[in-house]
């Protein structure tokens, strides 16, 4: 017989067991089990009793299971010459024997495997951990493909089910006479039914065979209620339209996003209730700071921190918040490219291309500088510095708002250069972006092939700039063929009805900004460009659009700045509030100079003056470092504690901005000109 291989290992079982009770005889109890399995240690009539009482239990079992699967072999012979069976009927109870046998089968298997894994860990050494971690890793497999063979069974299990209802109701519509409202409803079933089978994808078989896919469990985590009638019926809702959130073992959650019937229409309502709290929060939190003076992006901010993870904890969704946020920093970008007409932008384009770039380098240096000093990685103190170089667009954008002027006497206007410089950090952002990766490849790289990583990083720079110039070249060819004609056919078609207006401007820059991103650049570019093409129009058309998007860009912002507080940690800063105030300090400064110094160096004599006021603007770390510091993260690149400090110092920079900024604006503005949104 088959299990007689396995016998000496099956009396195994018992014995260790039995002596595990006692905690402070752990090693001995290990010990002696491996010497039973060596045959040593144990007294023969001991010995000869378990096995023979082990082989009486096992033979039984594997003689009742082969009886068993015997009749099952009977059973659907006679089902399938059992001629009083209709097809679907005999299909059913088919695969109903069909899935028992498999079953038996199965079972049989798990018992040998699990004597198996018992030879291999006796074999192994107790007291080596990696041995243990394989046997573990192994188990662990083998009970993910055990799970899945047993959904594809209950699936199975399902199909079959839905053949015997199909097969039942055929018999019921043979045997009476149906009416004309009965057969149009089951001709209406049976499209119903063709409907569902045409629009389902079977993604979980087509993708679980794949390359790079993992089976790994989950916890499906049902929503407490108060009433727990009311929960039971919610959760039999819900355990329909599949709306419940999934739990890994390294506790991400997700929610469902597309369902396996799309005929029924589903809604998020986690997501929905997010949107609200922070709808309803935002206004007080908003009022206060509008109250004591600060821009009311502040108080979103503390919105966000309030129902964060550090605060209530009470946002689910928080990768949809993000998401949802980001429009905000769209329609952001397009109105400040709506206010800067590419009239100004000529003028200052030297100053904005030049003014970053060298920010930038003078900014890795000196991380570089500090990063020997403090025994840094080099790639590390490029991320870091690279990271804190870039300055906020849409809280400078804020600043700006409504405080856009004219030239005097030939003298260059604050806010083109600082709007420009802004815009060429966007650019770096997606350059840095796009590089990064390979950057990171190189500083692990042996020295045989550094020349190899210097080629591909320039390979890569040179086709992010070979985009840029394609992007400028297409708004070139935009501006003169098709903006006027597409504006003049919306405004024809939308007399009366905003609603098309709204409708073509956010298309075209949605269009703008795919076209950008395929092109390996920022989408923000492709926003910002999309403004800048419209005001080219003239200021008529400005003023219009910006009537109609102003409204949606604000909302959509308040969501923005609530995503940036839903990753502020007041705990953290409040501990190491010394060393993040030293930090922010070190950093606003640092910008700040290294600004100064480089816009003496670039500006007119004539356009001396405005240097405090751009330098102010750019002082502070843009929100784009959560992002860039996230990945960093996820590719190992900076530790947690790095990724903490740079969240923490964006935060506090961003908190001290707009006291930089007005006292800049008190110094170098004359009075009647002060006009901001701070």
């Amino acid at each position: 017989m088959k299990a007689t291989g396995f016998i000496s290992l099956w009396t195994l079982v018992s014995l260790p067991c039995s002596q595990l009770a006692n905690p402070a005889e752990h090693e001995d109890v290990v010990k002696h089990a491996i010497k039973l399995h060596r045959g040593k240690g144990a007294v023969v009539t001991q010995r000869k009793q378990w096995v023979l009482e082990s082989c009486r239990k096992l033979s039984g079992l594997l003689r009742q299971k082969n009886v068993v699967l015997n009749k099952l072999k009977n059973a659907i012979r006679a089902v399938e010459k059992d001629a009083g069976l209709s097809d679907e009927e005999k299909l059913f109870q088919v695969h109903t024997f069909e899935i028992f046998q498999k079953e038996l089968n199965e079972s049989e298997n798990s018992v040998f495997q699990a004597i198996h894994g018992l030879q291999r860990a006796l074999q192994g050494d107790y007291k080596d951990v990696v041995n243990m971690k394989e046997s573990s890793r192994q188990r662990l497999e083998a009970l993910r493909e055990a799970a899945i063979k047993e959904e594809m069974e209950y699936v199975e299990l399902l199909a079959a089910e839905k053949h015997q209802v199909e097969a039942l109701k055929n018999i019921q519509h043979q045997n009476k006479s149906l009416s004309m409202l009965d057969e149009i409803l089951e001709d209406v079933r049976k499209a119903a039914d063709r409907l569902e089978e045409e629009i389902e994808e079977h993604a979980f078989d087509d993708n679980k065979s794949v390359r790079g896919v993992n089976f790994e469990a989950v916890l499906r985590l049902e929503e407490d209620e108060a009433n727990s009638k009311t929960n039971a019926s919610k959760r039999e809702v819900e355990d329909d339209l599949g709306l419940s959130m999934l739990i890994d073992s390294q506790n991400n959650q997700y929610i469902l996003t597309k369902p396996r019937d799309s005929t029924i229409p589903r809604a998020d309502h986690h997501f929905i209730k997010d949107i609200v709290t922070i709808g309803m929060l935002s206004l007080p939190c908003g009022w206060l700071c509008t109250t004591i003076g600060l821009p009311t992006m502040f108080g979103y901010i503390i919105c966000g921190v309030l129902l964060g993870p550090s605060g209530l904890n009470s946002i689910k969704s928080i990768v949809q918040v993000e998401t949802l946020g980001e429009f905000g920093v769209f329609f952001t970008l397009f109105l400040v490219g709506l206010e800067f007409s590419p009239e100004r932008l000529r003028k200052v384009w030297k100053i904005s291309l030049q003014g970053p770039c060298y920010m930038t380098v003078l900014m890795i240096a000196f991380g570089l500088l500090w990063g020997h000093l403090l025994q840094i990685r080099p790639t590390q103190s490029v991320f870091i510095s690279t990271c804190l170089s870039l300055s906020s667009t849409p809280l400078v954008s804020r600043f700006l708002a409504g405080s856009v002027r004219g030239d005097k006497e030939g003298d260059i206007d604050y806010s083109s250069v600082l709007l420009g410089m802004l815009v060429m950090q966007d650019v770096q952002l997606g350059l840095f972006i796009a590089v990064m990766p390979t950057l990171i490849q190189a500083g692990v790289s042996t020295y045989s092939s550094i020349f190899k990583e210097i080629l591909r990083i320039l390979i890569l720079i040179g086709q992010i700039l070979f985009s840029l110039a394609a992007v400028f070249l297409m708004c070139l060819v935009i501006k003169t063929y098709l903006i006027g004609p597409y504006y003049r056919k919306l405004h024809a078609e939308s007399k009366g009805n905003k609603e098309i207006l709204i409708l073509g401007i956010t298309a075209f820059i949605f269009l703008m900004l795919t076209i950008t991103e395929l092109l390996d650049v920022s989408m923000e570019l492709g926003c910002f460009l999309a403004g800048a093409l419209i005001s080219s129009q003239g200021h008529m058309i400005t003023e219009e659009i910006m009537s109609c998007i102003e409204p949606i860009r604000d909302f959509l912002a308040i969501i923005f700045f609530a995503s940036i507080g839903l990753h502020v940690f007041p705990t953290f800063v409040i501990y190491e509030l010394t060393v993040l105030l030293f930090l922010t300090l070190s950093v606003v400064i640092m910008k700040f100079v290294l600004a100064v110094f480089v816009l003496s160096l670039i500006l007119p004599k004539t356009s001396q003056y405005i240097k405090w006021i751009v330098s102010a603007g750019l002082a502070q770390v843009s929100e784009f470092s959560f992002v860039l510091g996230s990945r960093a993260r996820r590719a190992g690149i900076i530790s947690r504690e790095v990724y903490l400090l740079i969240l923490s110092v964006t935060t506090l920079s961003l908190l001290l901005a707009p006291a930089l900024w007005r006292a800049a604006i008190m110094k170098c503005v004359p009075r009647p000109e002060r006009r901001s949104s701070t």
